[in-house]
């Protein structure tokens, strides 16, 4: 077994689209492919809900980056899909030519500047939920989000062109921005399918009574949750981290970043460094929590780390 996160898709395997599968033939056969995630879907949560035939109504532009294709999802969000992926304050806003733009010039960079990324994101991410908060909703917009239980479906919102989370945030949107974001959730989706298709955690390991990890730079933000951290959790975070750090790299040293593109990414760059070596100091504290896979992965890790 390879002591790297996957970045293919095993062919055969539960999250292959294409395999040999009842289901999974008949919606490719009656031309409903946008709705082959909600049928993994179904798999995972099992809650009896049929999220591909509620996937139905929605309906999808397309947009394609260098030969591959990408559903931008449009229509109502159905509820039964919103309440399970917590988007029920939210919904899909209005396709727009500028908003158009935005979205191939954010994955055009990708495949361009950053091959490996897109690569990724390609691998792990079909459908593209652009969201709005309600108007009768008063809260903070989610910046970008994705759910280990809705495979190949990130989601984001007009915030993912400005902020850099956790705590970078532009005046000014970039293409840029979206393009990070949108590898950052398709770096969570590939940990995700991993996770699931390996075992990476030890026998008995549950988030629900997971030892925590105090995530002292989010110390301000009230919820208990975004102050402590279960091991799976931080163990994703770091992940993306290495991702997102390498990203970060390749545009700083880049010659056609605007004053505030490149502050911004400094800025997340001098932040986002010493937040990973904290977490992997910490994951591999508590190295007992992981399988002998799982410590292999912290060990690759770590190797990953300490080239940034």
């Amino acid at each position: 077994m390879k002591t790297a996160i996957a970045t293919r898709v095993p062919a055969g395997s539960f999250f292959d689209l294409d395999r040999k599968d009842p289901e999974l033939t008949r919606l490719r056969e009656e031309g409903a492919d946008l709705a082959l995630p909600f049928a993994l879907m179904e798999r995972l949560v099992k809650s009896g809900t049929p999220y591909a035939a509620h996937a139905r109504a929605l309906r999808s532009d397309n947009v394609t980056v260098t030969g591959t294709n990408f559903d931008w999802f449009d229509a109502e969000l159905p509820c039964e899909i919103a309440n399970e992926i917590n988007l029920t304050d939210y919904e899909i806003v209005k396709h727009t030519d500028e908003r158009r733009a935005v979205l191939t010039q954010a994955l055009e960079r990708l495949s361009l500047v950053h091959p490996d990324g897109f690569a990724r994101v390609r691998e792990f991410v079909r459908g593209l939920l652009w969201v709005g908060l309600k108007p009768d909703v008063r809260t903070s917009s989610l910046t970008s989000s994705s759910d280990p239980a809705l495979p190949y479906v990130i989601t984001f919102s007009d915030k993912a062109s400005r902020h850099i989370p956790p705590n970078t945030v532009s005046e000014q949107p970039s293409h840029l921005f979206l393009a990070e974001n949108i590898l950052h959730e398709g770096t969570h989706q590939s940990i995700s399918f991993h996770v699931l298709q390996h075992q990476v955690f030890a026998d008995g390991y549950s988030s629900k009574t997971s030892p925590k990890i105090e995530i002292k730079w989010r110390a301000g933000q009230g919820e208990a949750r975004n102050q402590y951290w279960e091991i799976d959790r931080a163990f994703h975070a770091t992940c993306v981290y290495n991702q997102l750090l390498r990203f970060r790299q390749v545009e700083l040293a880049r010659d056609d970043l605007t004053p505030t593109e490149r502050a911004s990414f400094q800025n997340a760059y001098d932040e986002g460094l010493p937040a990973v070596r904290y977490l992997m100091r910490e994951l591999e504290l508590l190295s007992e929590h992981f399988s002998p896979h799982g410590v292999e992965l912290l060990a690759d890790l770590r190797h990953q780390t300490d080239q940034l």
